[in-house]
């Protein structure tokens, strides 16, 4: 058991914990509070590590997350409605957020003698989020190759980036990942919003894989609207 990973309490991040876990080498996971709205999605991620009997270290962040204001996830900016792909879901950027959580998953890795970090950015989150994107993740590798020099050797993986979110959800049902018990609306209310660009996603994920979605939505039916299925 030999890898960390970055857990929010997503869809994707839960379905790479269960991967990695699958595969004999989960450690541990690693959640920050950013000052997100969604915080519940942390409630997700412990019981992510309850059940498959790893430990979860959350680290308090929001400090941080005060300082990159103007995002729709801390900021007093309202979470826009529609797909991804349209050119408001950019309000949902925080700044550097990827950057400053692997910073300190590479941190911790290398103190508890890990060999990876692991992060569940995919192939659907290139538009919007340049942290998200290959070229990130190489550069961050070579960074931290030079950070921890003769310190620690460790890997970043990020077995989902060239994947759709559809390609993520068939990866999680392989593996046995509860769905419903993964929290991915980002306007934090009681129940999935149905309208937000992840829940959208998340949505049409399902449907792209030919897999029944379990997760109740405030409004079920929007997403074909929004991502042109209506």
């Amino acid at each position: 058991m030999d890898t960390i990973v970055i857990c929010s309490g997503g869809l994707d991040s839960v379905t790479l914990a269960h991967k990695v876990a699958a595969e004999g080498r989960l450690s541990g996971l690693l959640s920050f509070n950013y000052g997100q709205r969604h915080l519940r999605e942390l409630d997700s991620a412990a019981a992510c590590a309850a059940r498959l009997g790893v430990g979860h270290e959350v680290v308090d962040i929001s400090a941080v997350g005060r300082m990159l204001t103007g995002s729709a996830l801390t900021d007093a900016v309202e979470v826009p409605d529609g797909h991804y792909a349209e050119e408001t879901m950019k309000l949902t950027i925080v700044p550097n957020r990827n950057a400053i959580m692997l910073a300190v998953g590479f941190g911790l890795a290398a103190a508890r003698k890990a060999r990876a970090v692991a992060v569940a950015v995919h192939g659907g989150d290139h538009f919007i989020y340049p942290d998200c994107r290959p070229g990130f993740i190489d550069a961050f590798q070579r960074m931290q190759d030079e950070a921890l020099r003769d310190v620690a050797g460790i890997t970043l993986e990020a077995p989902f980036v060239h994947l759709s979110k559809a390609d993520i959800v068939t990866e999680g049902a392989r593996n046995g990942t509860p769905f419903a018990e993964t929290w991915s609306c980002y306007k934090g209310g009681e129940m999935h919003c149905g309208r937000c660009g992840t829940c959208v996603e998340r949505r049409e994920a399902f449907h792209l894989a030919g897999i029944a979605d379990p997760t109740d939505y405030a409004d079920p039916d929007f997403w074909r609207q929004a991502a042109g299925c209506a």
